[in-house]
């Protein structure tokens, strides 16, 4: 099977096809994905303030928003095999976490590194989109190879969240992905 994102001008034209054929409304469903992301956030509140607190009501709050996120997930993603549910929530979770310490890291004077973890929300979040509109070939997805790996690693273990070198998927599946957000779900659009 062919990558379904080797040009962006057919990569957009096959996100308005979805839109058209499963009369999706994305401005409404990326609305809905942050509040999703929110009620994860929540889940997690309630599960600290139960620990740190000790009060067992804590944690039974969670599974009132656990089920009301889980309702409100299923809006979005229709069908998924395997984990992509699970998936799809911790690209959710992380995207929001890193948009969180990018605020943070904003507030501090600290730019670069602000920039650096939107950017990595931002491409998680694009992932999301992708993996769920099914623009995501998984059999085209190339195994990473040790020598990347030593490379990722040896980047996490810097004293800096900051990208120190260029992004070598400028032009990759992770740029077309966010490119796609940028075009096809706009949450501006009435």
């Amino acid at each position: 099977m062919n990558n379904p994102i080797k040009d962006l001008n057919e990569f957009v034209a096959k996100v308005d096809d979805i839109k058209k054929k499963d009369k999706m409304d994305l401005s409404s469903d990326q609305d809905l994905s942050l509040a999703i992301m929110n009620l994860i956030s929540i889940e997690e509140h309630f599960f600290f303030t139960g620990a740190k607190t000790g009060k067992n009501e804590y944690y039974d709050l969670i599974n009132i928003v656990r089920e009301m996120r889980k309702e409100l997930l299923k809006e979005i993603i229709k069908e998924y095999e395997g984990e992509v549910w699970c998936i799809s929530k911790h690209l959710l979770a992380a995207s929001m976490r890193l948009m969180e310490v990018g605020t943070k890291q904003l507030s501090m004077g600290k730019k670069d590194v602000a920039y650096s973890l939107f950017n990595k929300a931002f491409s998680l979040y694009s992932l999301f989109w992708g993996l769920n509109m099914k623009l995501i070939n998984i059999g085209d997805v190339k195994k990473i190879d040790d020598k990347s790996v030593e490379q990722v690693v040896a980047s996490a273990a810097s004293d800096s969240l900051v990208e120190k070198q260029p992004d070598p998927q400028k032009n990759g599946l992770m740029a077309k992905l966010k490119e796609m957000v940028k075009k096809a779900v706009n949450c501006c659009i009435e």
